[in-house]
């Protein structure tokens, strides 16, 4: 890997948690990047794995030669291509160097720049452009632009898969109201990021794709439980797979903006995320 700038390096604690002073200072991304939000995220990419019946690529691409992962965490999609397709390149952007796995296959290589700027990659260079979860870090005003940068590097014929999670806690039996921890805890997070990420795109991807001028455009909205309280196996499945993330994301998404963006103190933001906690594991709120 190239020798990355400093400033992308620097680190400041809140609340006894790391967070990346770029992404703080610039009001990129609002989460942790420390030991325990990596173990998070590479929980959640297992979860996502079983969703999708581990599949990492979706559109019917033979043997692709180039790869863009935009927004690669701590690696694991981008890894697990890589060492799928080892005769493709693939390279991943991503604002946070600090999360990037110890060892990486031969064909992966990363870089660090902020989503949020104009791709400066060159037109139609990649078979596939891979995005997930970034909606917590594109500025709201900049998605427009950001879906166009997708589309201008991907190939004539190519594509572009996009995955985000909206949140949003709902319980499916319809128990769950606006008194709950789980629904308080929905709203002051979308609360929190009011006027500065749009944590609603997920809802309107499919035609802000259309808008940006993408084609063929297929979308399927996934249900995502929390904890294991479906009948069906493979769903309990998921959802007893997904508890560790929930705990760890109410959390670690929360602390940040609840504290520096609505001045809650740090004690009401623990006890909304136990008591968050609580509901997110009651199986008799199918959320």
């Amino acid at each position: 890997m190239a020798a990355v700038d400093n400033s992308f390096l620097e680190i400041e604690e809140y609340h006894n948690r790391t967070y990346q002073s770029y992404a703080i200072n610039n009001l990129s991304y609002l989460a942790p990047s420390d030991e325990d939000e990596i173990e998070r995220l590479n929980s959640f990419h297992s979860v996502l794995n079983r969703v999708f019946d581990g599949r990492l690529i979706f559109p019917p691409i033979q043997r692709p030669r180039r790869i863009l992962d935009c927004g690669y965490g701590t690696g694991a999609w981008a890894a697990e291509v890589a060492e799928q397709n080892p005769r493709c390149e693939v390279l991943g952007v991503d604002i946070n160097p600090m999360m990037q796995p110890d060892e990486m296959p031969d064909n992966l290589y990363l870089q660090v720049d902020d989503l949020n700027r104009r791709f400066t990659f060159s037109a139609h260079n990649f078979d596939l452009v891979h995005s997930r979860m970034v909606a917590a870090g594109i500025h709201a005003n900049r998605w427009p632009q950001y879906l166009r940068d997708l589309l201008r590097v991907t190939r004539p014929g190519g594509w572009t898969q996009m995955v985000e999670l909206y949140c949003n806690a709902q319980s499916d039996n319809g128990s769950l109201t606006d008194d709950h921890a789980l629904s308080q805890w929905s709203a002051r997070y979308l609360e929190s990021m009011e006027g500065l990420k749009d944590l609603r795109a997920p809802l309107r991807l499919p035609e802000m794709m259309r808008e940006a001028g993408f084609v063929d455009v297929e979308h399927r909205m996934i249900q995502l439980p929390m904890c294991g309280w479906a009948t069906d196996q493979r769903e309990n499945e998921i959802g007893t797979a997904n508890r560790e993330n929930i705990h760890s994301m109410l959390s670690s998404l929360a602390i940040y903006p609840f504290t520096e963006r609505l001045r809650m103190s740090i004690q009401d933001v623990h006890l909304l995320v136990a008591q968050a906690r609580l509901e997110a594991d009651n199986p008799a709120f199918k959320v």
